[in-house]
């Protein structure tokens, strides 16, 4: 929604955050965010779902008030959530009006005034120079083109007849998007702006925001768009001190910015647990002194023994008083993942697919070879039949055409695009089942059984409560697990970062680079795919 109630600020265009915290009931949800967005900015927020993305862009766009400290603005800006009302009764056309108002306005007024002035109207000329002015500031003639432009570059409705309440949701999207893009806010605010974009959308997009001379701050898990475009990264992940980080040097800086405080974290951690327990140690012998250790040899005189046990009282005492003085103020860390170590059969064919296809879901016949440590890369649009391919490979769905052919000793597993859980089950007794078959069926052995702890995907309270209420991220969590659990020959992953946080999804690429099981890998993640760009691809 574009919102210029002013004219562009320009230079002096600004928003400031100083201290803002908001709360959700009792639950904090932003906590004493200190921010400032310029027209040169080009900030990024990032944070799992719920950690107050979406929240925090409400406060810039001053469609929510902090609980606590203040916020403040100079200038125009253009706001895209995610979601968009189906209600809009507008056509195409209307929303593109309604986006260069002010620019079609401020034509008229020059129009008007210039007329005036060729009638030869004394008054004319003050109209006429702020008209003028004020079309300069907004660049109203070349308004409706830069729209038209954004319009055809994200192939969105070109009907302007159309209603967007007619139009599907990433058409909508699109036609926003493009509004917000072709008009000239001071500063944009945008949602996911991501979603429902193909690559040329994608593409164009980068290019308007690395150009625009206004300020930006995007919401988004794209990390190509985080490495293309943003400068400055807030990170609303959790920290020490529960307050957000603000990481300089652009996408590099931030992950190098992440590692370096989640080191200093983990290690003060560490300290005041290893601090805590040998209080805890002191206190305990101690206590064994004072039951056993007070006592003097046979024969020793009543006084002697009282003195001593007076002092051993002493201590005890101390040694308690110095553990409760100990608070471990440091809260836990977040835990890394910790990929297991995966068998390979270096050398040996894993599977063998030859010209296999499926009715209506894979047309074109393919041929795949994969042997122990083998690594590619499955491409092609939507609907080509990658998220069928492998299925086909993982043996979940049979070839119409060709055949395959799996080693008898190869474990093969399939991450697939969306979790499939039973929902009403704890997420430690799903795990602990899944595993408890493997086992039974002889499918590892009962000794190289992985803990779902020791993976670091879940934390032991998510981890009991029922998979039906965990975050959509957490279930993908827990789905990655049983994947991992059998210790796979070959890993199929299909759109493998799907709901997964930036963080996690540094670490899984930095796993499946380094692990000794053939992975095969369909994705639309950008930087996924420069990630591992030296990988052999197949194109559907």
């Amino acid at each position: 929604m574009l919102t210029p109630t002013v004219l562009p600020a320009r230079a002096r265009a600004q928003i400031v955050l100083s201290g803002a915290s908001v709360a959700l009931g009792a639950v904090p949800v932003l906590t004493a965010v200190d921010l400032t967005v310029t027209p040169a900015s080009r900030i990024a927020i990032v944070g799992e779902n719920g950690r107050g993305k979406s929240t925090l862009l409400h406060l810039l766009a001053g469609r929510l008030a902090p609980d606590e400290g203040s916020v403040s603005r100079i200038g125009t800006l253009g706001l895209a959530e995610q979601e968009m009302s189906t209600a809009d009764e507008r056509t195409v056309g209307e929303a593109v009006a309604d986006a260069v108002a002010d620019s079609l306005a401020a034509l008229s007024a020059l129009d008007a005034a210039s007329i005036a002035l060729a009638d030869g109207d004394e008054t004319a000329d003050e109209r006429y120079a702020a008209a003028l002015e004020r079309a300069e500031i907004l660049d109203a003639w070349d308004a409706e083109r830069r729209v038209r432009v954004a319009l055809d570059a994200l192939e969105a409705e070109s009907d302007w007849s159309r209603r967007l309440s007619e139009l599907s949701v990433g058409q909508r999207y699109r036609v926003r998007l493009a509004c917000l893009l072709g008009g000239d806010a001071d500063f944009l605010l945008l949602d996911e702006p991501t979603n429902h974009l193909d690559r040329n959308g994608l593409e164009f997009l980068t290019e308007r925001l690395r150009a625009r001379t206004g300020g930006v701050v995007v919401v988004s898990h794209d990390r190509a768009l985080l490495a293309d475009v943003a400068q400055t990264i807030v990170d609303l992940d959790p920290t020490p001190d529960d307050r957000p980080r603000v990481h300089s040097g652009g996408y590099d800086g931030y992950r190098e910015g992440r590692r370096a405080e989640r080191e200093r974290w983990e290690q003060e951690y560490d300290r005041q647990q290893s601090e805590r327990a040998r209080l805890r140690d002191d206190l305990s012998a101690a206590q064994n002194r004072l039951v056993t250790g007070w006592r003097p040899d046979k024969g020793t005189g009543k006084h002697q023994r009282a003195t001593r046990a007076a002092g051993l009282v002493q201590s005890v005492h101390r040694r308690r008083a110095a553990l409760e003085a100990h608070a471990v103020t440091m809260p836990e860390p977040p835990q890394p993942l910790r990929f297991p170590e995966l068998a390979t059969r270096a050398g040996a064919t894993l599977l063998t697919a030859e010209k296999v296809t499926v009715d209506g879901r894979l047309s074109s016949p393919t041929s795949v070879t994969l042997r122990g440590g083998s690594r590619l890369v499955v491409t092609g649009p939507n609907g080509a039949g990658k998220s069928t391919l492998l299925a086909v490979l993982a043996g979940e769905l049979p070839a119409t055409g060709g055949r395959v052919h799996r080693s008898h000793t190869a474990r093969i597993v399939l991450l697939h695009q969306e979790v499939a859980l039973p929902l009403q089950r704890r997420a430690s007794d799903v795990y602990a089942t899944h595993v408890d078959k493997l086992v039974s069926a002889g499918l590892i052995p009962p000794g190289e059984a992985i803990g779902l702890s020791s993976l670091g995907l879940l934390r032991p309270r998510e981890a009991s409560k029922r998979v039906g209420t965990l975050s959509v991220g957490q279930q993908r969590r827990l789905d990655l697990a049983l994947a991992l659990a059998s210790r796979p020959h070959l890993l199929l992953l299909d759109e493998p970062t799907n709901h997964l946080s930036i963080a996690l999804v540094d670490e899984l690429t930095e796993a499946l680079r380094g692990t000794r099981a053939a992975v095969v890998l369909s994705s639309h993640d950008r930087q996924l795919l420069r990630d591992v760009k030296e990988w052999p691809r197949l194109t559907l």
